[in-house]
């Protein structure tokens, strides 16, 4: 009992010290929540272990986050960059899978598949510290922050689909069937949601009507949130950040939405949003790395971090986006978190991976969680 409870006491007041500390030197507030995690943590001082428990309560805090993001959403400007969101996200899933098998067949030999697999993790995108940066610039809202999270969400579905199909060529377990099974439940998820939404819709619409700005308005749509995201993993094997992102799509527009948003926010900003932040820096450990897997994780990480950038931003422009606003694109995808964790276990578990690579894949969620909020601000600052 006394352990979690001081595990939360290191964690939330070391969050905030260096949440404060980057905002000083000019950085997000969640870059130095990040480095907070990996000081305290088994990599440096090791104050805080991970646990399942803390595990959990960051989980929660991700889907807060995503939740909040829904709520925040222009439907206008979700229309809008819907179509140009799909193909930026399909771009962002074939050049880093491209980069990622050739980066493994130079450095380990010929076997395509485990080559498909390692750019399978580069190829995904966790947009949770991005939405967390743009919210804190008050950039999450235009045509370019709803780009971003679209694009994200829809990578996300992508990812699931090569990721099912990396494992039946390898025989782990899957086939021609089992891709047809994923598809139809990637469809069916959105089928339901969306129809199901209609009716959410209306019975929130009318409670929040009768009940306008008090608690129970924000308490019953945080429980929505949290039965989409559990329907969404459980029965069609969506990545609950997903079904938290359409629940707060569906509920947007409610008169109320903003008082939602800041209801949730308070919760998550004080506790569950600083423990998902830490727990990256928590899970980084740099023991057992040789020279050869330590300058391929080297490469890993620039790889997986350039073919965002040039997959995404570079389609982006193709599409007519300025410039910078490609470039602010590109930067915004190349975050990777917990999607990254879930297929490398995958992979592991299928016998595409070793554990060694395991340091290459957690190096790649915590740089690109540090640089990605940075570029973004001195990208917006210019």
């Amino acid at each position: 009992m006394e352990t979690y409870l001081l595990d939360l006491a290191i964690l939330l007041l070391s969050a905030k010290v260096f949440g404060i500390l980057a905002r000083k030197i000019g950085a997000p507030e969640v870059v130095g929540e990040i480095v907070a995690g990996l000081l305290v943590g088994p990599a440096v001082l090791g104050f805080v272990k991970g646990s399942d428990f803390l595990t959990m309560m960051a989980e929660i805090g991700v889907i807060m986050l995503m939740f909040e993001a829904g709520l925040g959403t222009n439907l206008k400007e979700l229309r809008k960059t819907g179509p140009k969101a799909t193909v930026i996200a399909c771009a962002g899933v074939a050049v880093p899978l491209v980069l990622g098998m050739l980066l493994y067949m130079v450095f380990f030999g010929g076997d395509v598949t485990r080559g498909l697999f390692v750019g399978t993790i580069m190829s995904a995108t966790s947009v949770s510290i991005t939405v967390a940066a743009l919210k804190e610039l008050g950039k999450l809202n235009d045509t370019v922050g709803t780009t971003i999270t679209s694009a994200a969400i829809i990578d996300d579905v992508i990812g699931i689909v090569v990721l099912t199909v990396v494992i039946g060529m390898a025989g782990g377990g899957g086939n021609s069937d089992n891709i047809g099974m994923v598809l139809l439940k990637v469809i069916l998820f959105f089928a339901i949601a969306i129809a199901s939404g209609f009716l959410v819709y209306r019975g929130m619409a009318w409670l929040d009507r009768r009940f306008t700005h008090t608690r129970r308005i924000p308490i019953v749509s945080l429980c929505y949130c949290f039965a989409l995201a559990y329907v969404a993993e459980k029965y069609f094997g969506i990545a609950d950040i997903t079904g938290a992102y359409v629940a707060g799509v569906i509920l947007c527009n409610l008169s109320d939405a903003e008082y939602i948003e800041r209801r949730v926010d308070i919760s998550s900003y004080m506790i569950f949003a600083p423990l998902f932040f830490t727990g990256i820096g928590l899970k980084t450990t740099f023991s057992g790395m040789g020279p050869k897997l330590f300058i391929f994780s080297i490469l890993f990480v620039l790889v997986a971090l350039a073919g965002k950038v040039f997959g995404c931003g570079g389609c982006a422009r193709l599409l007519g986006f300025k410039k910078r606003d490609s470039l602010i694109i590109g930067t915004g995808m190349m975050t990777r978190g917990e999607v990254a964790l879930i297929t490398a276990q995958k992979g592991l578990t299928a016998g595409l991976l070793t554990a060694d690579f395991f340091t290459a894949v957690i190096l790649l969620i915590l740089v690109s969680s540090i640089v990605t909020p940075i570029l973004l601000k001195k990208e917006y600052g210019k």
